[in-house]
Protein backbone atom coordinates (compact mmCIF):
# COMPACT_ATOMS: atom_id res chain seq x y z
CA UNK A 1 0.00 0.00 0.00
CA UNK A 2 1.34 3.28 -0.90
CA UNK A 3 1.68 5.90 2.03
CA UNK A 4 -1.23 8.54 0.58
CA UNK A 5 0.12 12.38 1.07
CA UNK A 6 -1.40 13.76 4.47
CA UNK A 7 -1.94 17.66 4.69
CA UNK A 8 -2.83 19.61 7.95
CA UNK A 9 -6.87 19.35 7.73
CA UNK A 10 -6.38 15.58 7.58
CA UNK A 11 -4.09 15.35 10.53
CA UNK A 12 -6.76 17.07 12.24
CA UNK A 13 -9.56 15.28 11.23
CA UNK A 14 -7.83 12.02 12.07
CA UNK A 15 -6.79 13.35 15.43
CA UNK A 16 -10.37 14.44 15.98
CA UNK A 17 -11.60 10.80 14.76
CA UNK A 18 -9.45 9.43 17.05
CA UNK A 19 -10.75 11.23 20.41
CA UNK A 20 -14.60 10.53 19.15
CA UNK A 21 -15.80 8.98 16.13
CA UNK A 22 -19.09 9.21 17.28
CA UNK A 23 -20.23 12.61 16.62
CA UNK A 24 -21.68 13.72 13.89
CA UNK A 25 -19.93 15.16 10.70
CA UNK A 26 -21.43 18.40 11.54
CA UNK A 27 -19.68 18.01 14.98
CA UNK A 28 -16.35 16.69 13.38
CA UNK A 29 -15.94 19.66 11.16
CA UNK A 30 -16.06 21.84 13.53
CA UNK A 31 -12.89 20.31 15.87
CA UNK A 32 -11.27 20.07 13.10
CA UNK A 33 -12.39 23.46 11.95
CA UNK A 34 -13.20 22.80 8.33
CA UNK A 35 -16.63 22.85 6.50
CA UNK A 36 -18.65 19.99 6.65
CA UNK A 37 -18.67 19.27 2.98
CA UNK A 38 -14.56 19.21 3.53
CA UNK A 39 -14.67 16.43 6.18
CA UNK A 40 -17.02 14.79 4.77
CA UNK A 41 -14.97 14.50 1.00
CA UNK A 42 -11.55 14.12 3.45
CA UNK A 43 -12.92 11.63 5.33
CA UNK A 44 -13.75 9.28 2.28
CA UNK A 45 -11.22 9.85 0.81
CA UNK A 46 -8.84 8.66 3.71
CA UNK A 47 -11.49 5.51 4.00
CA UNK A 48 -11.05 4.83 0.77
CA UNK A 49 -7.30 5.17 0.74
CA UNK A 50 -7.08 3.23 3.64
CA UNK A 51 -5.67 5.24 6.54
CA UNK A 52 -9.19 4.83 7.89
CA UNK A 53 -9.32 0.58 8.25
CA UNK A 54 -12.78 1.35 10.21
CA UNK A 55 -15.23 2.54 13.01
CA UNK A 56 -16.18 0.97 16.05
CA UNK A 57 -16.70 1.31 19.51
CA UNK A 58 -14.70 0.02 22.61
CA UNK A 59 -16.30 -1.60 25.19
CA UNK A 60 -15.48 -2.26 28.38
CA UNK A 61 -14.13 -6.14 28.85
CA UNK A 62 -14.97 -6.20 32.51
CA UNK A 63 -18.38 -4.40 32.30
CA UNK A 64 -19.03 -7.61 29.77
CA UNK A 65 -17.56 -10.52 31.98
CA UNK A 66 -14.09 -10.87 30.30
CA UNK A 67 -12.23 -10.09 33.40
CA UNK A 68 -9.04 -12.12 32.69
CA UNK A 69 -6.22 -10.38 30.01
CA UNK A 70 -3.76 -12.76 29.05
CA UNK A 71 -0.51 -12.22 27.10
CA UNK A 72 0.92 -15.71 25.44
CA UNK A 73 4.21 -15.97 23.44
CA UNK A 74 3.88 -18.94 21.04
CA UNK A 75 6.88 -20.88 19.56
CA UNK A 76 5.97 -23.27 16.89
CA UNK A 77 7.74 -26.68 16.29
CA UNK A 78 8.52 -25.93 12.58
CA UNK A 79 8.91 -21.84 11.45
CA UNK A 80 8.40 -22.54 7.89
CA UNK A 81 5.46 -20.97 5.62
CA UNK A 82 2.74 -23.42 6.09
CA UNK A 83 2.75 -24.13 9.58
CA UNK A 84 2.80 -20.40 10.49
CA UNK A 85 -0.04 -19.72 8.17
CA UNK A 86 -2.12 -22.35 9.52
CA UNK A 87 -1.39 -21.63 13.07
CA UNK A 88 -2.72 -17.69 11.86
CA UNK A 89 -5.54 -19.55 10.38
CA UNK A 90 -6.06 -20.80 13.41
CA UNK A 91 -5.46 -17.76 15.79
CA UNK A 92 -8.22 -16.08 13.23
CA UNK A 93 -11.06 -18.46 14.31
CA UNK A 94 -10.75 -17.84 17.55
CA UNK A 95 -12.98 -14.82 19.22
CA UNK A 96 -10.78 -15.00 22.49
CA UNK A 97 -8.01 -13.77 20.64
CA UNK A 98 -7.80 -9.39 20.55
CA UNK A 99 -4.58 -9.63 18.73
CA UNK A 100 -2.08 -11.37 16.98
CA UNK A 101 1.33 -10.58 15.92
CA UNK A 102 3.68 -12.74 13.93
CA UNK A 103 7.36 -11.96 15.47
CA UNK A 104 10.96 -12.15 14.89
CA UNK A 105 13.93 -13.06 17.26
CA UNK A 106 12.03 -14.77 19.70
CA UNK A 107 8.59 -16.59 19.73
CA UNK A 108 6.84 -16.83 16.51
CA UNK A 109 3.48 -15.19 17.93
CA UNK A 110 2.55 -13.03 20.45
CA UNK A 111 -1.31 -12.87 21.13
CA UNK A 112 -3.62 -10.79 23.84
CA UNK A 113 -5.98 -12.63 24.65
CA UNK A 114 -9.55 -11.42 26.57
CA UNK A 115 -11.89 -14.19 27.82
CA UNK A 116 -14.79 -13.84 30.95
CA UNK A 117 -12.05 -16.34 33.34
CA UNK A 118 -9.66 -19.11 33.85
CA UNK A 119 -11.74 -21.83 32.54
CA UNK A 120 -12.65 -19.69 29.44
CA UNK A 121 -9.14 -19.11 29.24
CA UNK A 122 -8.26 -23.19 29.34
CA UNK A 123 -10.85 -23.99 26.98
CA UNK A 124 -9.34 -21.65 24.08
CA UNK A 125 -5.92 -23.08 24.82
CA UNK A 126 -7.30 -26.88 24.43
CA UNK A 127 -8.58 -25.72 20.79
CA UNK A 128 -6.12 -23.44 20.00
CA UNK A 129 -2.89 -24.45 21.14
CA UNK A 130 -3.09 -28.29 21.87
CA UNK A 131 -5.52 -29.40 18.87
CA UNK A 132 -2.98 -30.29 16.25
CA UNK A 133 -1.33 -26.72 16.50
CA UNK A 134 2.30 -27.81 15.75
CA UNK A 135 3.10 -25.56 19.15
CA UNK A 136 6.36 -26.14 20.85
CA UNK A 137 6.17 -23.64 23.73
CA UNK A 138 4.29 -21.30 25.38
CA UNK A 139 4.48 -18.56 27.60
CA UNK A 140 1.29 -17.23 29.22
CA UNK A 141 0.86 -14.20 31.47
CA UNK A 142 -1.40 -12.43 32.92
CA UNK A 143 -2.74 -8.82 33.56
CA UNK A 144 -3.23 -7.58 36.71
CA UNK A 145 -4.20 -4.12 35.84
CA UNK A 146 -4.64 -2.35 32.86
CA UNK A 147 -2.43 0.78 33.29
CA UNK A 148 -3.34 1.86 29.81
CA UNK A 149 -5.14 0.70 26.92
CA UNK A 150 -6.08 3.34 24.20
CA UNK A 151 -6.37 2.42 20.03
CA UNK A 152 -4.44 6.24 19.24
CA UNK A 153 -1.80 6.20 16.90
CA UNK A 154 0.75 9.27 16.72
CA UNK A 155 0.09 11.40 13.83
CA UNK A 156 3.25 13.75 12.51
CA UNK A 157 2.68 17.44 14.28
CA UNK A 158 0.31 15.97 16.97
Amino acid sequence: MNKPELDAIDLRLLDELQRDASRTNQQLAEAAHVSPATSLRRIRRLVEAGVIERTVAILSPEALGHGLTAILEVTLDIQNVDTLGAFEQRVLGEPGVQQCYRTQGGPDFVLIVQVADMAAYDGLCQRLLTQDARVRNVRSFFSVRRARHHTRISLPGA
